[in-house]
């Protein structure tokens, strides 16, 4: 395995050396540089993962320091520290784009933690930057996170369709990340200089729908005191997404395809046609082959939308994406929520790669938000997820473990028997501590306490009974 390659600079010898030689004696490869500006003249020779950076130095400082090794290097891990933090100074470091900040003195195996969990990110991210296609702007991209062969293939099928003014209909589940997918279409295209409007068809009343879309006329009806363009003129040389496409009624379906057929709308009340030069992506997480099929969904439309079709792949297909989404959210919600969580133990990295995630990439984006926000700072472990998580792989442990004989057994014993060994394993890694214990059993500390009395139960040499 090749020796991480770590550089570390700061103008202050000592402590360069210091840490310098702590890193080595733990089989690191460091470089040393005195300032940022020697940093950068050092790393176009040395192709270093991390930088370790003081704030406070001469010609160039640790924050300008940082902005410009991102903009060429955005694959290395910045760690940053200082002896003079404030609030305003830390925000402004994990904005540019640090991974993690330091106040000085620290400790030297905080820093390790925290070096180990960052050459960890950049091997994920490093990964997924050669992984993905060659595209015009590598960083429109990178909101779309992701390296299983799924991905990719996304990844190439968006630079193929950004290159056309052909319509896309994106179809997968709720949170699988469509409209991430139709900006990044957009952001390609030789439209991105124009708008992009986005509309959900399934947020507004179906009676105000159509002026949403078209615009209407002054007095065309009740309440249109003023005359108003609609979604399709603010998209002029742009692009429109129509987000829940499969939402929209059917009268409304008549008048949208004769828009991309003519390519000239009629606001509301109007009796006149406008013109418009739109591109247009829409999107769904229902199956418009059965909603044709069922006359729920107009034929001719879906085949006026689905020129260029793009299926994404729900979360549970692509679990290899998974480690990197909760490292990348982690890093993103540490930043904005000012928090310092250093990662996820190897027992909750398990649960969650394992659990099949209905609500996708949005549900796992708002779970690691909630749990850096309750968590504040240290580990996450077994006990900072939420209750469904846990119990659900649970179930999924005792599922694969548990076989039944051809003769069959006692259902009674056999609960008893697997009841008390998870107890004892919880007594073990607690040394003894019933609370503790108790909590890793997500019990009552006295409900524990009377089930080790009734059961009876041994741990070391004694007898468990308070």
């Amino acid at each position: 395995m090749e020796t991480p390659r770590i550089m570390i600079a700061d103008d202050d010898k000592k402590t360069r050396d210091f840490v310098a030689a702590f890193l080595s004696y733990k089989g690191y490869q460091v470089y040393q540089a005195f300032d940022g500006q020697d940093a950068l003249q050092k790393i176009e020779i040395h192709d270093v993962q991390m930088v370790i950076t003081d704030i406070m130095m001469p010609r160039v400082n640790g924050l300008e320091f940082i902005k410009q090794l991102k903009s060429i290097r955005p694959e290395i891990v910045t760690i940053a520290y200082s002896a003079f933090a404030n609030f305003e100074m830390t925000a402004n470091l994990l904005k540019a784009g640090a991974f993690f900040y330091l106040e000085k003195p620290f400790n030297l195996e905080e820093l390790e933690t925290h070096v180990k969990r960052g050459l960890e990110h950049q091997a994920l991210q490093s990964k997924s930057f050669r992984s993905r296609p060659c595209i015009k702007n590598r960083a429109l991209l990178n909101n779309i996170i992701g390296e299983s062969e799924k991905m990719l293939s996304l990844f190439e099928m968006v630079e193929k369709v950004a290159t056309s003014d052909s319509t896309v209909l994106i179809q997968g589940e709720s949170g699988t990340g469509k409209e991430l997918v139709a900006r990044a279409i957009h952001d390609l295209s030789n439209r991105s200089d124009k708008n992009f409007v986005a509309l959900n068809c399934a947020a507004i009343p179906d009676e105000l729908l159509e002026s949403e879309l078209f615009g209407h006329v002054k007095g065309s009806f009740t309440g249109a005191v003023a005359t108003r363009i609609g979604r399709f003129e603010m998209a002029d040389k742009g692009t429109l997404f129509l987000d829940e496409i499969g939402d929209m009624k059917a009268n409304l379906q008549v008048k949208l395809l004769r828009v991309l057929q003519n390519r000239e709308l009629e606001p509301v009340g109007s009796t006149r046609s406008k013109k418009v030069d739109v591109r247009i992506i829409a999107a769904t997480h229902q199956n418009l082959d059965q909603m044709v099929v069922s006359k729920a969904f107009r034929e001719d439309l879906y085949y006026r939308l689905s020129v260029i079709p793009i299926m994404l792949p729900p979360l549970r297909e692509r679990e290899s994406d998974i480690v990197l989404l909760l490292n990348s959210f982690l890093e993103k919600f540490n930043k904005s929520k000012q928090r310092k969580v250093m990662g996820f133990d190897k027992q909750v990295m398990e649960i969650l790669t394992n659990y099949e995630w209905p609500g996708n990439v949005r549900e796992l984006e708002n779970l690691v938000e909630r749990l850096v926000i309750i968590k504040g700072s240290g580990v996450l472990s077994i006990h900072d997820l939420p209750e469904k998580y846990r119990g659900g792989r649970a179930a999924v442990v005792c599922s694969e473990q548990m076989t039944l004989p051809e003769d069959g057994f006692c259902l009674n014993s056999a609960v008893e028997e697997f009841e008390n060994r998870l107890i004892l394993q919880a007594l073990q890694k607690s040394g003894g501590n019933k609370k503790e214990a108790a909590e890793l059993l997500n019990l009552k500390r006295t409900t524990l306490i009377e089930k080790l009395k009734k059961k009876k139960l041994v741990y070391g040499d004694s007898l468990i009974t308070t």
